[in-house]
C-alpha cells in the first residue's frame, strides 16, 4: 500500500491529483431532531448555516469532494487525497476501509494514513465521477470506530480531445455560375470534451483547401460560394478542407478536419457550335427513301438537357428532297432522302442547318443566340438504273373478235442513264401462260397471238419486259392490264329442256308454260329477247306464243278437245332472238305431253292405255278397280310362294 510520505508537495502544485481535503481536528455540528442524530456522511446538512436548537455533537470525520484532472499519464500512482478521524492518535490503532465504485481497482487506500491513489488513466469521457464510500476500524478488534460515510471523487476535464466530423467526408453539388454567397453544404464536428468547463469544447471552423471559391462561417460550419461566375466547363470538381478548431481557435487548442467533395453541376449558358461550317456529302440517286445521307453535329460544352439539341433545315434548295432528325443518344443530326432523287434531273443540293438548344435559361440569354447554322452540299451520284416505262401502267381494252397479229398498245420505255442505252422488249411469260399475246423486240408493238375468247377470259394482266442492250442485268417491268370486251358472237338459248302437258279437257287459251333463255354475251345495255313460233310452226293450230317482254314468254293453247287417242305429245319449236348487232337466234322445242285431267286440272294419267275403260267412270270407281287388281296380284304372289316352299 502507498503511502502519504511517498506523494511530494510538487504533485499538489503541478495539479497532478489536487484534491481538497479537510486535515486535522474539526469539530462539525449536526442538528439533531427528536434526539435522533443526522446520518453521517451528509457533510451538505452537517455544513448548513441553520441555528442550533439541540445539542452539539461531535463529528470525528474530516472530510470534502474530491477533484482530480484526468489522463495523469506519470509513472507513480496519482494522489487523489486524504481520509482522516478525529480518534486517530496517530499510533496506527485505526483501519481505514474504502468501498463503492472503483474502489480497489481505480482507487486505492493507505489504510494507516488515509491516503487515496488513483491507480489507473482516468478519462472524464468515459466517466465523470466516481461514488465511495469510508469506514475507520479499530484495527484490534475490528469495530468501527466511526459511521460509514460517502464521498464523491470528480474528474476533472483537460483538452484530450479533438473536434470531429462524424459524417464526414462530405459530397455537395451546387450549381456553377452561382452568387457569391450560395449557401452549398452545412458541416458539423463535435468535442467530446465538457462543454460546461472551460473552452475545451468551444469549436471554430476554418477553410485550409478551397480558396478563393469557396467560405465556411466559423461558428455554424455553412460553406458558401466565395467567387463569381463559376464555370463548370473550366472546372468541375472541387476538394474543400475544413478544420474544426477547440479552445475557440485559440493557440494550444486541438483540430480536427475533414474533406468535402464538392461538384459543379451544369446549367445551359453554353450555346451550340458547329465545328465545321461547310459539310461536303454524296448520296446515289438509287438511295431509298429515309436513307441516311450523313451526320452533322453541333458541340455544346454543357450536358445532360442543357446540352440537347434539336436540327431543323433552315434554307437551301434541298429542303423539299431530304429531311433531317436528331438522335437523341448522341445528339447528331441525321440527314436522310425524303423523295426519290435522280442524277439526271438534279446533280447536287445545298441545305442550311440550325442546331438549336430546345432548353434555354432566360438568364444567359446575353451570352448570345443558343443555336447556329451550318452548310450542306450534297452531290448526287449516278448510277446505272434498269430501263423505265412511261406511262408507268398500261390499260388497254380489246374486241374479243380482234384478228390474230393486230397491234393493241405501243410499251414504251427509255434507259433513264445519260448513256441512254438501246432496249429489248420482251413478255414474262409467267404473265401469260396462254400465249395469247406477244410484244415486238424493238418497237414494242404489244399484239395478239391467239383469238381472244371473252366468255373464257374477260381479263388478261401480263408483265412486259425492257432490258439495256449493253446490260441485261438492268431489266425494268410494267404491268399492263387487258380487257377483252364482249361481241355478240353468242346465240340466246334455253338454259334447260322443257316439258309441259296440256289437259285433255284445257280450253282455248289456257297457259300450259313459260319458258326463259340465256346468252353468255354482255351486252352493255343488258340483255333482251324475243320469242315467237319458228317459221314452219307460225300457223300451228294447237299452241301460240305470247312475249312478256321480260325475257320470258307464254306458251297458250289455241283450241280445246285435245284427245290422247289422238295426239299424246306435240313438239313445239320456238325461235329465240337477242337484240344484239348482229342478231343471233336459236331454236329451241318445247315438248307438250295431252294428259287426262280430273274436273279441277289436275293431271291423272298421261299414258294412252290408262283410257282403255269406259269413260264414263268416277273417280270412286277408279280407285276402287285399283285395289282389286292390287289384291289379286297380292294373292298370286303369295300363292307361288307357298308352292315354293
Amino acid at each position: 500500500m502507498w503511502t502519504s510520505g511517498r506523494m511530494s508537495n510538487a504533485k499538489s502544485w503541478l495539479g497532478l491529483g489536487m484534491s481538497l481535503y479537510f486535515w486535522g481536528l474539526m469539530d462539525l455540528t449536526t442538528t439533531v431532531l427528536s434526539g435522533t442524530p443526522t446520518p453521517p456522511g451528509k457533510l451538505e446538512a452537517l455544513l448548513s448555516d441553520k441555528p442550533q436548537t439541540h445539542s452539539r455533537t461531535k463529528r470525528s470525520w474530516v472530510w470534502n469532494q474530491f477533484f482530480v484532472l484526468e489522463e495523469y499519464t506519470g509513472t507513480d500512482p496519482l494522489y487523489v487525497g486524504k481520509l482522516h478521524s478525529d480518534m486517530d492518535r496517530g499510533d496506527g490503532s485505526i483501519k481505514y476501509i474504502l468501498s463503492g465504485e472503483g474502489a480497489g481497482i481505480v482507487f486505492t487506500i493507505d489504510d494507516t494514513t488515509g491516503d487515496i491513489h488513483a491507480i489507473q488513466r482516468l478519462d472524464r469521457e468515459e466517466r465523470a465521477q466516481y461514488t465511495l464510500r469510508a469506514q475507520a476500524l479499530d484495527r484490534r478488534t475490528g469495530r468501527p470506530m466511526e459511521p460509514e460515510s460517502e464521498f464523491i471523487i470528480k474528474i476533472q476535464d483537460i483538452n484530450d480531445n479533438e473536434p470531429k466530423f462524424l459524417d464526414g467526408p462530405y459530397v455537395a453539388t451546387v450549381p456553377e455560375m452561382s452568387p457569391v454567397g450560395t449557401s452549398v453544404i452545412q458541416v458539423t464536428a463535435t468535442d467530446a470534451d465538457d462543454p460546461t468547463y472551460g473552452n475545451s469544447a468551444r469549436v471554430v471552423y476554418s477553410i485550409l483547401q478551397g480558396q478563393p471559391y469557396f467560405s465556411v462561417d466559423s461558428k455554424t460550419g455553412v460553406i458558401r460560394t466565395a467567387l463569381m461566375n463559376m464555370d463548370r466547363e473550366a472546372k468541375e470538381y472541387y476538394e474543400v478542407i475544413i478544420q474544426a478548431k477547440d479552445m475557440g481557435g485559440q493557440l494550444g487548442g486541438l483540430a480536427g478536419t475533414t474533406t468535402v467533395n464538392i461538384t459543379l453541376s451544369d446549367v445551359n449558358d453554353n450555346p451550340p457550335r458547329f465545328p465545321q461550317k461547310h459539310y461536303q456529302m454524296s448520296v446515289l440517286e438509287s438511295a431509298p427513301v429515309s436513307s441516311t445521307v450523313g451526320r452533322v453535329f453541333a458541340k455544346d460544352l454543357d450536358e445532360g438537357i442543357n446540352a440537347e439539341m434539336k436540327y431543323t433545315i433552315v434554307d437551301g434548295d434541298g429542303a423539299d428532297a431530304f429531311d433531317i432528325n436528331t438522335d437523341p443518344n448522341f445528339q447528331v443530326g441525321i440527314i436522310t432522302v425524303k423523295k426519290p432523287l435522280s442524277f439526271e434531273s438534279k446533280k447536287s443540293y445545298t441545305l442550311k442547318v440550325e442546331g438549336a438548344n430546345p432548353h434555354l435559361e432566360m438568364r444567359f440569354l446575353n451570352l448570345g443566340p443558343f443555336q447556329d447554322t451550318t452548310t450542306v452540299h450534297i452531290s448526287v451520284e449516278d448510277v446505272d438504273e434498269p430501263p423505265i416505262f412511261e406511262p408507268g401502267f398500261y390499260f388497254v381494252e380489246v374486241p374479243e373478235d380482234v384478228a390474230i397479229g393486230t397491234t393493241i398498245q405501243i410499251i414504251s420505255a427509255k434507259d433513264p442513264d445519260v448513256t441512254n442505252n438501246s432496249i429489248r422488249y420482251s413478255i414474262d411469260r409467267s404473265s401469260d401462260p396462254g400465249r395469247f399475246f406477244y410484244v415486238d423486240i424493238t418497237t414494242g408493238a404489244l399484239m395478239t397471238a391467239r383469238p381472244l375468247d371473252r366468255e373464257e377470259f374477260s381479263w388478261h394482266n401480263i408483265t412486259v419486259l425492257a432490258m439495256e442492250m449493253n446490260n441485261p442485268s438492268q431489266v425494268g417491268s410494267v404491268s399492263v392490264t387487258i380487257k377483252v370486251l364482249d361481241v355478240n358472237d353468242n346465240a340466246p338459248e334455253f338454259p334447260r329442256f322443257y316439258e309441259a302437258f296440256v289437259c285433255e279437257n284445257a280450253k282455248a287459251g289456257q297457259l300450259i308454260q313459260t319458258v326463259s333463255a340465256v346468252d353468255l354475251d354482255d351486252p352493255h345495255s343488258g340483255q333482251h329477247f324475243y320469242y315467237s313460233l319458228a317459221p314452219e310452226a307460225a300457223n300451228n293450230p294447237n299452241f301460240t306464243i305470247r312475249d312478256n317482254q321480260d325475257n320470258t314468254a307464254r306458251i297458250l293453247t289455241r283450241r280445246s278437245g285435245f284427245r290422247q287417242q289422238e295426239q299424246s305429245v306435240f313438239y313445239l319449236p320456238i325461235l329465240i332472238a337477242d337484240s344484239g348487232q348482229p342478231v343471233l337466234s336459236s331454236t329451241g322445242t318445247l315438248t307438250i305431253q295431252v294428259c287426262g285431267c280430273d274436273d279441277d286440272g289436275h293431271v291423272l294419267s298421261c299414258s294412252p292405255e290408262a283410257y282403255m275403260l269406259p269413260v264414263s267412270l268416277s273417280r270412286g270407281a277408279l280407285i276402287a278397280i285399283l285395289a282389286c287388281i292390287f289384291v289379286l296380284l297380292g294373292n298370286t304372289s303369295w300363292k307361288k310362294i307357298r308352292l315354293l316352299g
